[in-house]
This record gives C-alpha cells, structure tokens and sequence, in this order.
C-alpha cells in the first residue's frame, strides 16, 4: 500500500513553486508530472527526518495517477478533460480519509485503517487533477495547538526545530514552508487552520462556516455523516491565489443540498486599498498580545491606510464583549467535542464538575461537553446575538485585521493535563488557551478568516495577522490578505 519516495537523481524543480506556477509549467509541458512529483518526494525523504511532517507515503499509487495524467497530456487519442491542478502533488492532512492510503488522525486505534473512500473536500481536489501522495502529521484527532501523537511523534518547525509548527494542521502547515507542496488542506474549529499557517508563516483560510463540506473528516469516527459545530474544511497554501483556488474547488453544496441548492460567493468588496475600510483589533486586555505582534498589525493597516484605505485602530462592534464571547465560545466548543465521548464518561465529568464547582484540569473545552441541552440552545442564543452585532459591524466596515495567537510559535510542551501548560507572551506567562481566544471570537460566529503573514519577529519567527469579514464575504478576506501578502507574503525558512 505504501512505499518509500522514490531514491534517484531528480530533475531541477522549484519547491516553492505556487500550485498554480506548477499547473501552468505542466500544462505547457515544461516539466511532467512524473518529474514533478519524483522531484517532491525526493525532497521529503532527504529533509522530513529533520522535521517529521510527512508521515504517509504512497509513491506507487501517486507515480501512476501522475504518468497517466502525462499520457492524457502528450496523447490526444486518450482524450480526457484534465483539471486545474492536474498533475500537481501533494500532501493532506492525516484527519483527512483518503481512499487507499492510511488515515489514522494520530490515533493508536486507527494506526492501520484505510479508508475506502475519500473525504469531500479531498475527492474535489483529486477530481481537479491532483496527486496525493502522502499524509501529514497532527496532533491526536486534531486536538491540540501542537503536533505530536504516539502513532508518528512530533513535528518540527522549519523555521526552528525546537519550536511547534502550531495545531492542530500542523503538518500541513509545515510541510508548505518546507516545500513539500503548495496546497494543502486544514481543518479548524478552534484556530486549527490559522494557528499553523500564522506559526509556519504561511496563508490558511478558514472559510465561512458551512460552505465547505466536512464529511470525511476523523474525529467523529470514519463514517461520520455529522459536521459538527464551529468545524470548518479550508485550503492552505503559500499564496492567496492559491488559497483561493482550493476554497473555489473545494466549497459547494454537499449530498444532501446539491439538488436544489448552489454557491455563489461575492466578489470582494475591494480590489486594492483605496477605499477600503479597515477596523483593527490589535490585543485586548482579555487576551494580550505580544507587542511586536501588535505593531506589524498596526503597521500593515498603516500600509493599507498610506494606500488610501480608511483605518481605525479603535473600533468594536457594538456591546460585544471579549471575555463572554470566549466564554460562549468554550461552551459551544466543549459540546461540538462531545461527540468524543461515550455517554458515561460525559456523565462522570458532570459529577465531578458539580461536585467540585471547578472545570476538570484536562482538555481545552471540556466543560462544555457536560452541558444539556437546554444550556447549549441559551449559549448558541447568545451566539445568535453576537452574530447579529457582527452583521452590523460589517455594514460600516469592510475587514477587520486582528491577531492570531498572542505569540510566535512556542517550544514543544506536551506535559500533561493540556490545561496546566502555560505560554509565554512577551516574558509574562499566560493560559496555554489563550492561543485558542483570538481565533474562537470569530470561530463562534461563523466569520471567514485568512491568515497571512506580516513579517519577522525578533526571534526570526513569522509573524500573522488574520483578516476578517462578513459571513459568505469570503472573497473579501481573500482580497485583503492579498494586499497584504504583496508587502509581506510567503518567505523560504533559513536554509530550506
């Protein structure tokens, strides 16, 4: 089922190629996608063993799917309408089933299953021409902003070994700024898309919550047909165009609403600055920031505003207030995890909380998965009502920029319970979840959020911003993420 990449001398390649550069180079032939796909896997066996991203291979399976699609290419006889990204290879996130080739969401239990089917937002990306050829590390079924399981070990930052590539797509995020491939795609319901990206310095888009389909995503268990709360499918890449790309292959009417229903997104409020309204949420005394994190976010909505765009760095929308959105947020993060739990287990944490009036010391969100259900319908009224705060928000403004962790990426910490961990934000230590607050205030409500990088920290670490905007404006946040990337996009690590 699976092989070793592929040991021999490779053709020059570009590793930092766009997915859309290489799709074009093999459209024109300029290389095939047997070369292109020979040459990436080359790359993951002579540099992964420093970093631990890739943890699946199927070259076999890959090597076929690419020689065929150069057959199609170079034979008019074969016929064939080839897609967009045919012949391009990459990697996906190991939350994500892929037919034929082993799905095991970090998780001992699943370390041989192999799916029989493809996830969704996979089986669009493979109908579109690409090649999958292998899996990408996460932390056990994505619960954790780190990457590390029993099954494949940790994941290493290119940009620094002894720091985490972020999670829970940590893998995916890695293997982009290490040049394994130029399209991935992430999961996110509590920042697990745009912690990654903003920790490995590449883009991730969290789309609106709904668009795209989940189905085919572990947890809850293969088979799942439930797209749980908060959860979101969204691409990952190195550029926005990419990013936009996979969001344009991957989002659409799922089974159950493609009779009747289509998508249709809007297009960007605006193209370029000028005009443009840009609100700014730079830290906040609920979950500080670190300092150098909140100047490059003052500092490129200052580029936007020299660039004509109307900035307001002090501006919220109205009656919402930070702390009870987290804590809705936990709410209805706890119960969108339940599912994970069997019925007495959730019935034995209620006990213990009742019994001690404290929130059990383990994982993040926890609480929430003892709650009945009558106090999960008031938390999601509450919701409701910050939704309608954000709508009206967007009437007067087109974006808004805000952080996404308070920190750069943080030194591996895997001690136990989650809870107990702590962070460092500017040498004050800080809640472990407060890598969770920033990206769960808009998480909550549904809102699209691209991350994009904003330069260098003073540790030589990427830094990100994440623009946000109204719900199903998700071309809007894409286009803002594009003005910014042309300031400050996508660079190399040092020495990759």
């Amino acid at each position: 089922m699976t092989a070793e990449p592929a040991n021999q001398q490779q053709p020059a390649h570009d590793h930092y190629r766009s997915a859309i550069e290489l799709a074009a180079d093999l459209a024109e032939r300029r290389l095939s996608a047997v070369e292109a796909l020979e040459a990436t896997v080359a790359r993951v066996r002579a540099r992964n063993p420093e970093v631990n991203l890739v943890v699946t291979v199927d070259v076999e399976r890959a090597r076929a799917e690419a020689a065929e699609i150069d057959t199609i290419r170079t034979d008019p006889k074969r016929g064939g309408e080839l897609g967009p990204l045919a012949g391009v290879p990459i990697t996906i996130k190991d939350s994500l089933m892929v037919k034929g080739m082993r799905t095991t969401s970090g998780a001992p239990e699943l370390a041989d299953f192999v799916p029989d089917v493809d996830a969704v937002s996979v089986a669009r990306l493979r109908a579109a021409g690409a090649v999958v050829y292998g899996k990408t590390n996460l932390p056990l079924y994505a619960g954790d902003v780190q990457t590390y399981n029993e099954v494949f070990g940790t994941s290493n930052n290119p940009w620094n070994p002894d720091r985490s590539v972020g999670g829970s797509s940590g893998g995916s995020a890695g293997a982009l700024a290490a040049g394994f491939t130029s399209m991935e795609i992430g999961s996110d319901i509590a920042g697990s898309i745009r912690n990654p990206a903003a920790m490995c310095g590449v883009i991730g888009h969290k789309p609106s919550y709904g668009i795209v389909s989940g189905r085919g995503q572990i947890p809850g268990p293969p088979g799942t047909l439930t797209q749980a709360d908060i959860a979101v499918i969204g691409p990952m890449a190195r550029t926005v165009d990419d990013c936009e790309l996979g969001l344009d292959l991957m989002a659409g009417a799922d089974e159950w609403h493609q009779t009747a229903w289509s998508l249709s997104l809007p297009p960007p409020r605006r193209t370029e600055p000028a005009g443009l309204r840009v609100a700014v949420w730079a830290t906040d005394d609920h979950c500080p920031v670190d300092p150098e994190i909140e100047q490059a976010i003052t500092g490129a909505a200052a580029k936007l505003a020299d660039a004509g765009a109307t900035v307001d760095t002090d501006v919220r929308p109205e009656g919402l207030d930070f702390a009870k959105a987290d804590r809705t947020f936990l709410t209805l993060l706890g119960g969108a995890m339940a599912g994970g739990h069997t019925r007495d287990e959730i019935e034995a944490m209620a006990e213990e909380i009742k019994a001690t009036g404290q929130p059990l010391p383990g994982d993040l969100g926890i609480e929430g998965a003892t709650i009945r259900h009558r106090e999960w319908l008031t938390a999601n009224e509450r919701r409701l009502q910050m939704r309608r705060r954000w709508r009206e928000f967007f009437l007067d403004w087109d974006i808004l920029l805000a952080p996404i962790s308070p920190t750069v990426a943080i030194p591996h910490d895997h001690s136990s319970p989650m809870s107990a961990r702590t962070i460092s934000v500017a040498g004050i230590e800080r809640p472990y979840n407060d890598q969770m607050r920033w990206v769960g205030l808009f998480g909550l409500v549904y809102l699209p959020a691209t991350a994009v990088p904003i330069g260098l920290h003073s540790s030589g670490l990427p830094m990100s911003v994440q623009a946000v905007g109204p719900f199903l404006e998700d071309r809007t946040t894409l286009a803002v993420a594009r003005m910014i990337e042309r300031e400050t996009g996508f660079s190399p690590p040092p020495g990759w």
